[in-house]
């Protein structure tokens, strides 16, 4: 008999051990966390690798490099005294072109502060001014800069840019200036400049070299694209 009660003992513990790990079984598979589908974790890595890059774009200083058919194109060009390559035809918006950088701050002779040479205030904002020879970026010529948001507008030139396809881009601070440096862009030309318009302002400042000289190549241009030409200041050209 007390063997009989002994394996009853034993039975009913084993049943009450066996009753309790199910439950615990089944309290684990009811708390345990969703697993994500594969199609949805991609979704979320795609989103948040898309956030990522649009941070890294447009809160970048610094451009994006240039494709590769944009340098392919420009490596059969003609090139400048700088090495970089001339683009003729204004359906060409897509360009590999050097940059430079200046600022006001430099002080440099001649320069009237912080005026551009449209005599408006240079600009360092959403819109941001550059400088080029007028002659193959006539004065209000808009761009972006791959991997940058600005938009660049051509509204000041510089004697040492004459007769080269380089963009000068300005900055306020003497910093940010040395910080650009010298760099080998892509840009792409929204809308160009005003034909008219570079020629009527060149017109009256052909008594200086570089003016002279985009004057008259930005003359030969315009004819290119059926532009009216001004003709200079008889009295500045008389001195010449």
């Amino acid at each position: 008999m007390t063997s009989l009660f002994a394996k009853a003992a034993v039975f009913l513990s084993a049943a009450s051990l066996l009753a309790s790990c199910s439950s615990l079984e089944s309290t684990t598979k009811t708390k345990s966390p969703s697993v994500l589908s594969k199609k949805r974790a991609d979704e979320i890595f795609n989103a948040k690798t898309k956030s990522d890059a649009s941070q890294v774009t447009y809160n970048s200083f610094l451009p994006a490099e240039p494709s590769v058919a944009v340098k392919a194109s420009a490596s059969s060009r003609a090139k400048d005294k700088h090495g970089s390559p001339t683009y003729v035809r204004p359906e060409v918006r897509k360009r590999f072109v050097r940059t430079t950088a200046y600022s006001h701050m430099e002080n440099e002779p001649g320069a009237p502060g912080r005026l551009n040479a449209a005599g408006t205030i240079l600009k360092y904002g959403t819109v941001r001014s550059a400088a080029a020879d007028w002659s193959r970026y006539p004065l209000g010529t808009t761009f972006k800069i791959k991997g940058l948001p600005h938009t660049y507008v051509v509204d000041d030139y510089g004697s040492a840019l004459v007769g080269t396809n380089t963009i000068d881009i300005f900055h306020p601070t003497l910093s940010k200036m040395r910080k650009w440096g010298t760099r080998q862009c892509e840009i792409t030309v929204i809308q160009w400049g005003d034909w008219e318009r570079t020629l009527k302002l060149l017109s009256g400042r052909t008594k200086y070299d570089h003016c002279r000289k985009m004057y008259y190549a930005a003359r030969a241009a315009a004819g290119r694209n059926n532009v009216a030409s001004t003709d200079p200041d008889p009295k500045t050209d008389a001195a010449l």
